[in-house]
């Protein structure tokens, strides 16, 4: 499929539309100073659109107080056209909404609402504008309040309040809310392209994704902001083939993606390693059209970093005229990600001495950098600017200070760390579970999972993982056993880290049949829990057992690699095998 969009791509390049700037020049208002108070007073309406022109004040109306408040660019100026609407419009609720407006604009709200309060017959505008005031503010409370009153007012909603109750369910993940407010936009058959994108928004992200691809099969005239939407909510869930397919139907339409697009569909090629398609992108769109895009060029980096090309993606990043914050941390990240700590640390210290300013996230993927390269100067260094920063009560700062300390043998640090987290989750627990994990180490590891579960904290696959590697390098059965048994009772059990670790613990333990058992019910295996159970026949003398298995993962279209090759090689002795030999051969053989 990703082949067919190679000859699409090209042509879309002359299709983005130019971005023009905004003017945002006021025209004077001063008159409104001196005149406002007199009672023959005649507001200037052409001189709103026509400041050059010479005043000749027509009689004054409401349009003109309208556009007044429009363009209002001080506080003061909307009071005083308020002092004109109270005395000679008192009933005009087309005047009192735009007040409504201007007061909200400058973050009036307890002024706006007072407003709304002394209308007469306020109408669905009014009550839009003020309950999109509350969502905007982040009054949730307040939002949710006047919902209500405007349910029980009986004003019938228009498609743009909807849009404010639907981005409202959004920020909130109010699922019942949105649903509630859907079926009413079905029953009333009130839509338009904004209103339905936003029932598409709403759905993508509270992760129904059912109801996602259902509601976007309803729009029937899509744009580009109704495609990214669906694009960027398949890349967020991990979608990377259905991201593909819908960018391939989105081209096919004749629509030009933007930046938006084009960031979400990096993403997706990261997650799904789709490398070939991300340099198609690359070429076809970002060099010409997103030259100077740092938006896109830091979308662009992170991909080549996730497919494991860190050359691609210093060069990208080399080559950015502008660098931002963002920018800056996808990079050290990157050389995080692919095991390059010291380059990371490397270009934290250039980061630093241009005066970029670091956040959060950099400094995770720092402190990352710093236990690759077991770096635990720097890394003491780092803590000591997150603790004079105030940051150091962050879970996921807390959590990879757990891990770097335990990277680098300090574990004592790295439990007061822990203990100086106002919340412990199951992501600090199992930093430090997984960091004990160690030669030396495994009772603290199973201790620290015993306390874990006591605190009432339910462990994840990586927690389970890790324990299983503890009792593997004890060798203890019993417990092990145990864990197996609390594993069942989870998800967890169908994840294939955590039944390849039971495997291995197993294999340690010299339970081979029982390590058959959990690799035969597998949902599906990869090239882990394969070379566990190899290595289990292996190493417990089952050899030709062991060449079995090694054929049964070729023929399901597993590559055996070294590491599998050389371990039988040197646990079994030389049974004929050759890269060049069919391994079925050397089945009839040995």
């Amino acid at each position: 499929m990703l082949s067919a969009t190679l000859w699409v791509i090209p042509q879309i390049v002359s299709s983005f539309p130019p971005k023009y700037p905004q003017n945002k020049q006021q025209p004077t208002r001063q008159h409104l100073l001196r005149l406002s108070n007199s009672p023959n007073f005649q507001l200037p309406c052409h001189s709103l659109t026509h400041p050059h022109l010479p005043p000749h004040p027509p009689p004054m109306d409401p349009t003109c107080l309208a556009l007044q408040l429009q363009s209002s660019s001080t506080l003061q100026h909307v009071h005083i056209i308020h002092s004109i609407i109270t005395r000679r419009f008192i009933h005009s609720t087309f005047l009192f909404n735009n007040l409504i407006s201007a007061y909200i604009r400058f973050a009036q709200l307890i002024s706006a609402r007072n407003l709304f309060d002394s209308m007469s017959k306020p109408n669905v505008v009014s009550w839009t504008a003020l309950l999109n005031a509350y969502i905007t503010f982040g009054l949730d409370y307040q939002a949710f309040s006047f919902l209500a009153a405007l349910f029980h007012s009986g004003i019938l909603p228009n498609a743009n309040t909807y849009v404010c109750i639907l981005n409202f369910s959004t920020r909130t993940l109010d699922f019942r809310l949105g649903q509630q407010i859907h079926a009413r936009i079905l029953k009333q058959c009130s839509t338009n392209l904004i209103l339905d994108t936003a029932v598409l928004y709403f759905y993508a992200q509270c992760g129904d994704l059912g109801d996602m691809f259902r509601a976007f099969q309803r729009i029937k005239h899509r744009d580009v902001v109704s495609w990214t939407t669906i694009i960027s909510a398949c890349s967020q869930r991990q979608l990377g083939q259905e991201a593909f397919a819908m960018f391939l139907q989105m081209l096919n339409q004749g629509f030009a993606p933007n930046e938006f697009t084009l960031s979400s569909l990096l993403k997706a090629c990261g997650d799904e390693q789709a490398l070939g398609f991300g340099r198609q992108l690359h070429g076809a769109v970002v060099k010409q059209i997103c030259k100077n895009d740092v938006f896109i060029h830091t979308s662009l980096l992170d991909m080549y970093a996730k497919c494991g090309e860190i050359v691609h993606s210093r060069t990208v990043f080399n080559c950015m005229t502008k660098r931002n914050t963002v920018s800056w941390t996808s990079m050290i990240a990157g050389y995080a990600r692919n095991g390059f700590g010291e380059e990371a640390i490397h270009l934290f210290r250039v980061m630093r001495r241009r005066k970029i300013s670091a956040n959060k996230l950099t400094m995770v993927s720092i402190l990352k950098a710093c236990g690759l390269a077991r770096d635990l100067v720097t890394g003491k260094e780092m803590h000591a600017q997150i603790v004079k920063n105030c940051i150091h009560g962050n879970i996921y700062l807390g959590s990879t200070l757990v891990w770097l300390y335990c990277r680098c043998g300090e574990y004592t640090t790295a439990y007061h760390v822990l203990e100086g987290l106002p919340l412990k989750d199951v992501v600090s627990w199992t930093a430090m579970i997984s960091g004990c994990a160690r030669p030396g180490h495994e009772d603290e590891a199973l201790r620290f999972l015993k306390e874990m579960l006591g605190e009432g904290v339910e462990p994840n696959s990586f927690t389970y993982s890790s324990a299983l590697k503890a009792c593997a390098k004890q060798k203890n059965i019993w417990q092990g056993r145990l864990l197996h048994s609390s594993i069942n009772k989870t998800p967890a059990l169908s994840d294939v880290f955590v039944s390849s670790s039971l495997i291995n613990m197993y294999a340690k333990c010299g339970c081979v049949s029982e390590a058959t058992q959990i690799f035969d019910s597998m949902p599906e295996r990869n090239l882990i829990s394969w070379k566990a159970i190899i290595l289990c026949y292996a190493k417990n003398g089952f050899c030709g057992e062991a060449l079995r298995f090694m054929y049964r993962m070729q023929v399901e279209g597993i590559e055996v690699d070294d590491y599998i090759l050389s371990t039988v090689l040197t646990t079994c002795g030389d049974f004929g095998w050759s890269k060049e030999t069919s391994l079925e051969n050397c089945l009839l053989a040995n």
